[in-house]
């Protein structure tokens, strides 16, 4: 699940929030169901029983009332679902599970675990009312279930992810995906797109954002490694099109800091900042070494023609 704040709420709504809700409330969470078939019920249905979420939260599901009484029962946990308005948002008694549904009618029968238009609608519509809610200050952060992207596709909102379908609704022009985890933030260069699409979802801003000190190091990787293994290729018989072309920061590097945090706990910290360094490392030695690497190739290349004309018109003078 993840966790997105919405902050379009005006400085009104906010100030009328604080004035009506006492210093020692807690803010209010709103988590949507995501897709009713897939995976979201049974997830926030566990979550609620863990102590730490009511610490720090009071936690409020947007989806389908008939879905989580449902998902109880087949868990067997020892909650009771107890259906709430916007109007009437009181913390949830003991041994309950409060649930805003914002479906016209109930959602009815659907296929568990498989793509549906039906499900895909719904887990929308759960989406759309989070946000209104997030917007109007009735909830103060929003966390989203997982969607599964076919079945809204299907249900007609042609959106690769959240993070697309929240930035249309809140008109938001620029937006990002980031991971968290402890002192852990990645923020990710591009959101859901194909491997097809990847060169045209790149951008020198998204590049930028996603860690300039990974840009640095990619930039140094080019030149110091890309040098050496030029002239090594050079000096064993080559061209040094290949040593170019080695120069880069190969993609499951990225992977080495958790790899050896994992092996060695006492890295995990160093592990931590040097993982988001790499991976901007990748993204930017796999921009420029294909250029590099084919910039070097045509020059060697033209030198090579050049040489075989000298020696096709010195042949010709001797003759």
């Amino acid at each position: 699940m993840k966790t997105r704040s919405i902050l379009k709420q005006s400085p009104k709504t906010r100030a009328a929030r604080r004035g009506s809700r006492s210093k020692d409330s807690l803010p209010i969470l709103g988590i949507t169901m995501g897709d009713p078939a897939g995976i979201g019920p049974e997830v926030i249905a566990k979550a609620w029983a863990m102590r730490t979420v009511h610490r720090l939260c009071r936690p409020l599901v947007i989806g389908s009332v008939p879905v989580m009484q449902q998902t109880l029962r087949w868990l067997r946990l020892p909650f009771a679902v107890q259906p709430v308005s916007e109007q009437d948002l009181r913390a949830p008694r003991p041994g309950t599970i409060c649930v805003l549904d914002p479906l016209k009618r109930p959602l009815g029968t659907f296929p568990q675990g498989r793509v549906s238009e039906k499900a895909g609608a719904a887990s929308v519509s759960f989406i759309l009312k989070a946000v209104d809610l997030a917007q109007r200050g009735i909830i103060d952060a929003l966390v989203t279930g997982p969607i599964n992207k076919e079945a809204i596709n299907l249900a007609g909102y042609h959106y690769p992810g959240h993070t697309e379908l929240l930035a249309d609704l809140t008109r938001s022009k620029e937006v990002g995906m980031m991971i968290m985890g402890g002192p852990l933030k990645i923020m990710f260069v591009t959101t859901h797109v194909a491997i097809r699409r990847l060169p045209d979802a790149l951008n020198a801003n998204g590049i930028f954002r996603a860690g300039m000190l990974g840009i640095l190091l990619g930039l140094f990787t080019v030149a110091f490694t890309g040098t050496v293994l030029y002239v090594t290729d050079r000096l064993t018989g080559g061209r040094g099109v290949a040593g170019v072309a080695a120069a880069s920061t190969a993609g499951n590097a990225a992977a080495v800091p958790a790899i050896v945090a994992s092996a060695n706990p006492a890295y995990a910290d160093a592990a931590r900042f040097a993982t988001v360094l790499v991976s901007a490392s990748v993204v930017v030695t796999a921009i420029l070494v294909p250029l590099l690497t084919a910039f070097i190739a045509r020059r060697t290349n033209h030198r090579s023609a050049s040489d075989g004309r000298s020696t096709a018109v010195f042949s010709e003078i001797r003759a």
